[in-house]
């Protein structure tokens, strides 16, 4: 599955049916995790039962498209299902226990409750009266049959309304093979630097739109609170943030693409981001570098076009000498790695050597998640019998 996203045009008043719809797809799923905070035993079936009776006692339910509140119960046994599992797995700390959401910015529709006039009109038949939209974007829709478009989305976001449809539909495409595999080496003074010594420089989108982004919340702080001046220097500040998130997300989706493109087998350490940011002094610049979306970009276009991307443990791949293997041991201010046995290069260089290896002996696992899905191979499997990701 894949999504193609465009912007939605409309008038105020289907703008104001849209953010209609977003609230009580809020109320919805808030109120199905209500039922099972309440119940026990309660299961995904349960929560989709208790959006009739939701539409029965509450006139604003009842006007969102059925489908469209059962997309709302599903959301809510998500995060329901995602604690379950981490308390299997045993995770340290927090287990993620479902919480009531308070500024949901999109309502999911689903079989029912829209139909395509044309491929750049859509019209949403429920009774929450969003009517007809246009649809801008480069997308034709008409390349694609009705059966494959499995949901829709009405995304709200600083800049207006989008509309989104997730497709269930083939996307891969063959490549001819380069008969290269590289090993890559994220970090924060470079973005990455792989296994050849070649580096690739850290943009630092947010870095760079600091100073603008405080000067816009200064101005957002000093206005009354329930003002009309101040809900546009919130949007203004809304923007702002939104630029720099889409400037970060160009800039790893093209990067990823041109390295699976160039390499037939890519090895990279498996990071735990969420542990990284508790270090307080480097969470702003760890996010600003957005490796985990970096990872989630390289390993679906490796499924996409049929290469292999591996993540190893990321443990001793900078302190161990690629020439001799012996530890030398290091702190994040030595920058450079100098061993006994005359090897001497830069610090990030010998650490992606040391991925690229380790990569293509014993892999951790392979797979994508672009959309949540992911395979995995047993420790110890070679590069031949490893799964495509």
């Amino acid at each position: 599955m894949f999504v193609i996203e465009f912007k939605a045009k409309g008038k105020t008043k289907q703008y104001e049916a849209i953010d209609d719809a977003i609230r009580t797809s809020q109320f919805i799923r808030n109120k199905c995790i209500r039922y099972w905070m309440d119940n026990k035993g309660v299961g995904k079936y349960d929560l989709s039962a208790h959006c009739k009776i939701l539409a029965k006692e509450f006139k604003f339910a009842d006007e969102l498209n059925s489908q469209a509140r059962q997309a709302s119960a599903e959301r809510a046994w998500s995060s329901i299902a995602r604690f379950f599992e981490n308390c299997k797995k045993q995770m340290a700390g927090r287990k993620g226990f479902p919480k009531f959401k308070k500024n949901v910015r999109s309502v999911e529709y689903k079989g029912t409750g829209w139909k395509l006039i044309n491929p750049k009109t859509i019209q949403f038949t429920d009774k929450k009266g969003i009517g007809v939209l246009k649809l801008k974007g480069t997308w034709d829709l008409g390349y694609f049959q009705k059966e494959d478009i499995k949901r829709v989305r009405l995304v709200k976001r600083a800049d207006g309304y989008y509309c989104q449809f997730v497709l269930s539909t083939e996307v891969k495409e063959e490549v001819e093979p380069s008969n290269k595999a590289i090993g890559l080496d994220v970090g924060l003074a470079a973005f990455y630097t792989d296994s050849l010594g070649n580096k690739i420089d850290n943009p630092r989108f947010l870095r760079k739109a600091e100073k603008k982004l405080k000067r816009l919340q200064r101005r957002l702080s000093k206005k009354v609170k329930g003002s009309q001046n101040r809900n546009k220097a919130r949007v203004k500040l809304g923007k702002a943030h939104l630029k720099v998130s889409r400037q970060r997300k160009d800039f790893v989706v093209k990067l990823a693409r041109c390295v699976i493109r160039s390499h037939d087998a890519i090895a990279y350490e498996d990071l735990r981001i969420s542990n990284l940011v508790r270090n307080h002094c480097l969470a702003k610049s760890i996010n600003d570098a957005a490796w985990y979306q970096f990872r989630a970009w390289l390993e679906y276009f490796g499924w996409k076009f049929g290469k292999i991307t591996i993540a190893v443990p990321p443990q001793y791949t900078s302190q161990e000498c690629s020439n001799c293997g012996i530890v030398v041991k290091k702190t994040l201010s030595t920058r450079t790695h100098a061993c006994k046995c005359g090897c001497s290069l830069d610090r990030d260089e010998n650490a992606a050597v040391n991925i690229l290896r380790k990569g293509l002996s014993t892999v951790g696992h392979t797979g994508f998640q672009a959309w949540g899905e992911a395979t995995s191979t047993l420790e110890g499997a070679s590069l031949l019998e490893q799964v495509a990701s």
